[in-house]
């Protein structure tokens, strides 16, 4: 992967490095959150609004930060171009590269909406270093490497989804290798806010089950 060079900034009060990715098709903008010795990461993107996008009020920075006293480090990822799967996949594959350089060859790929394909299809792409993939409230489009996947992978969407239909949910479960798990929580919509303790809880626990401790 052409990762040219990475530009750690200052930690910033929030606990993250400001990152810059320098790639041949343009710079990355990244916050990672070191661990000290880790060598196990979860990478996190958001979906097609772009920028730090984070579902679930703050469920991203909030599990960052908490993930840290565990050792495990973290990279928020912002997309080149967040409507361009193909590019987003590049993105998350050269946040995998920053890792490795970092000794870190162990990851999980949490992504919200559109990245719920793009982490899917850069788990396909990399099977060596990703132990995970969740997806919250993922499109359909774009997922048909779930086939591919030998990880396990937990699906979350809301069952009042306005954006995407919690049948794209079923429909990659339907198509993933076990193990797998997919949650539906009722009355909740595409940003999942309606439900942010619970779906924080269920991603933490996924995390501490197959990042962690491997019991998967």
């Amino acid at each position: 992967m052409p990762l040219l060079n990475a530009t750690l900034g200052i930690a910033d009060a929030e606990g993250f490095q400001p990152l810059s990715l320098e790639t041949d098709r343009g710079p990355i903008e990244a916050r990672y959150y070191p661990a000290a010795g880790a060598n196990l990461a979860a990478l996190w993107v958001g979906g097609v609004g772009g920028g730090f996008d984070t579902p679930a009020r703050g469920l991203y920075p909030r599990l960052c930060a908490d993930l840290t006293t565990d050792g495990v480090a973290s990279l928020r990822l912002r997309f080149r171009d967040p409507r361009d799967l193909e590019e987003a996949v590049y993105d998350v594959l050269c946040g995998l590269s920053f890792l490795g350089r970092q000794g870190i060859h162990h990851v999980a790929l949490i992504g919200h909406s559109f990245g719920g394909a793009v982490v899917i299809q850069a788990a396909a792409s990399n099977r060596g270093a990703v132990c995970t993939v969740i997806t919250l409230a993922t499109q359909g489009y774009g997922t048909e490497p779930v086939h591919d996947l030998s990880c396990p992978i937990l699906l979350i969407h809301g069952e009042a989804d306005e954006i995407l239909p919690p049948s794209c949910s079923i429909h990659v479960h339907r198509k993933a290798h076990d193990p797998k798990k997919l949650v539906l929580v009722p009355g909740t919509g595409h940003a999942l806010d309606e439900a942010a303790e619970a779906v924080c809880r269920e991603v933490r626990d996924w995390l501490g089950a197959t990042l962690l401790t491997g019991r998967l």
